[in-house]
Parts: structure tokens; sequence; C-alpha cells
């Protein structure tokens, strides 16, 4: 079975120190190497923790107390009872069950309520934690590899199946990403969680049987390489920054979903969103985007000047999902301010800059 250890058993997450190779408060120094022996699996870790709490802020604090806990207990850790790999994750998985105890549900816009009709105002903005939230590929999923494996993993990090894994409570979530992402065994999951195979096994069912009900369509897996996908990217691309509402709508599947968070509006359909753009007076006329991925996906990154003969400066993050040649659906985060440096992207958009694909 995986060996796994709770380093302090507490219910709530102590404060973090910003320096990953700095010690915990009164743990002494690390091990000798431990920084090295624990710094590779960070990504992998991010990953599980993102998957856990639809957030990239909330999946960085989670691997950030995890290698605290795991510093702190590196010296009592036995590989010949469990690998590294599976104990760290076992350490993640309580981080994130202490993290969720008690909040709210992240969703997307589709949760929240029914599509909007075409009308003036997006109504509220809801709290940032009401939605799941994008992440940067290079932040979660491995550089290199089998590209079989990397597309897998492109799969579960998704903002459809991310959305669909909220719907589970916490303990069903962990079992499923456990079971079904990381290919635990039934009994070392029971042991991670202190519980016996058959809950696991029921859990297991039960939180299958719910994404089956919840999620959406994921579309078809992004290949950046790929002619065909290049080139409706590029097309869409070309019609949003000459806001040619005619050629966007064109290049939207029948069923398009469009959303904007932080507000629960949603559009579902080609002919909803059309209205709604050319009501909308060219609010994105002179916008210029800067590609980039998240989730596994196509990503802009949209700038908007300032004013007449302005820079362009940050507006908002752009995630599409593509399938059978066509957009199925366009998320906006409006939240350019904080989404932007997670992204490594630039406060401005210089002169010649802009789309690489």
């Amino acid at each position: 079975m995986t060996g796994h250890a709770r380093a302090d058993g507490g219910t709530t997450v102590p404060s973090r120190p910003k320096d990953p190779r700095a010690a915990p408060e009164g743990a002494g120094p690390p091990p000798p190497r431990g920084a090295d022996l624990l710094e590779p699996h960070r990504i992998a870790l991010a990953g599980h923790c993102y998957r856990m709490l639809g957030s990239p802020f909330e999946a960085e604090d989670a691997v950030q107390e995890t290698l605290v806990r795991a510093w702190a207990s590196l010296d009592r850790f036995d590989e010949g009872r469990a690998p590294l790999r599976s104990w760290l994750h076992a350490i993640a998985t309580n981080v994130c069950l202490d993290m969720l105890r008690g909040a709210r549900r992240r969703a997307s816009a589709i949760d929240l309520g029914p599509s909007a009709q075409a009308g003036p105002g997006l109504g509220a903005p809801l709290p940032e934690s009401a939605f799941v939230q994008p992440v940067p590929d290079g932040r979660v999923l491995p550089v290199g590899g089998d590209p079989a494996e990397l597309a897998a993993q492109r799969d579960t990090v998704r903002l459809a199946f991310v959305a669909a894994l909220q719907h589970l409570p916490p303990r069903q979530r962990a079992v499923l990403i456990l079971r079904d992402v990381l290919c635990w065994k039934a009994d070392e999951v029971a042991g991670l969680l202190e519980c016996t195979v058959a809950s696991v096994t029921s859990a297991l069912q039960r939180a299958r049987t719910t994404l089956r009900a919840v999620r959406a369509d994921p579309g078809e897996p992004y290949r950046p390489m790929d002619p065909a996908q290049r080139r409706l990217l590029a097309r869409y691309c070309d019609a949003f920054e000459r806001y040619d509402v005619e050629a966007m709508v064109a290049l939207l599947h029948e069923d398009a979903v469009m959303s904007m968070p932080p507000f629960a509006w949603w559009l579902r359909g080609r002919a909803a969103i059309r209205e709604v753009l050319l009501a909308a007076g060219r609010p994105c006329a002179g916008a210029r985007l800067l590609a980039t991925t998240a989730n596994g996906s196509p990503a802009f990154a949209q700038y908007r000047p300032d004013g007449p003969g302005g820079r362009p400066e940050p507006f908002a993050l752009m995630v599409l999902t593509l399938s059978h040649g066509l957009v199925t659906e366009v998320t906006t985060y409006l939240d350019a301010g904080r989404l932007f440096p997670l992204f490594g992207l630039p406060d401005v958009l210089e002169p010649g800059a802009g789309r690489t694909s």
C-alpha cells in the first residue's frame, strides 16, 4: 500500500514561507539535499492540487504547504515503505481536504444559472472564489515526455473536467482523482483516507456517476501543430481583432457557449451570441491578441488601447474550446490584473507584438 503521513494532523493550513528552500519555523534546517529531492515533484503536485481546488492560486498555496510539511518530516520518510512521489501526493491530498473544509464550490458560469437573454447589462460580478480559474499549462503539465501521456494529462486539467470535479464532495473528488487520474489502487486510497476499500469503491462509483451527469463536452484535444486547428484559430482571432461579428459567428458551433467570469452571465447558441455582439457597440474594436495556452487549450491574452491611439493594455484572458473544425466555447476571464502575471504576459503590448499562432 502507498504510505502516507499527515505532517501535523491539524485542520488549518499554517503560514507558508515565500522562499521554497526556507525551512519551516521550528523544524530546524532541512535534511541535506531536501529541496533537490522535493522540487522535481512541484509540477505534478500543482496539477493534483489544481484539480482538487479549481484555482491556480490556491493550488500554489497547497503545494507550498505540502513541501513545508514534507521538509519537516523528510528525516522520518521511509522510501522502502512508499515511493517519494506517492508520499508527497498523500500529503497534498490532505492539505487540499483541509483547505476545502467549509469552502464554497467553484463552478463555471453555466453551473450558476440559466443562459442569459440579449439585453443590457451583465449583472453584478461575483467573487473570484465562485469560479474555476484558468491555469497556465506550464504550471501543471510536464514538459516533454511521451506525447500520448501528455495528451491524457491535458484532458485532466481541461476547464470542463475541472469544473465537473467541483460538483463532487471533497473526499469523492480525492478518490476519483487518485484512482482515475493518478491510477492509485483502491487499498492505497483507503489507507490515505483512513477508510475501507469498500468505501473507496462506493465513493468512486458515485463520483463517476455524477461526472457523467454534469460533465460538459470537453471538445477535441488541442494540437498546436495541427494545420486545421491553426487555421481556425487564426481566422477567429483575425475576425475578433477586426470585430467582424459575421466572420466570428461563422466560426462558432451552432450550440456554442460564451461566458465572462466574474459575471454569472453566459450565452448559448450562435444566434444569441451574434445578437449580443452586434448590439454591443464594437467594444473590442482595436483589440490585439497574444497567444498562450491554458488548461491544455488554446488561449489568448486580450489587450485593448486605453484611448484613441493609446498602447494596448491588459484586458482579459480568453480560453477557447474547439471541436469538429469550429469554436464550441469561449470563456473570457476579466481579471487581467491577476491572471496576466500568472501567465507571464506583458503589462503592455508593444508595437509589432501580438499573436504567434
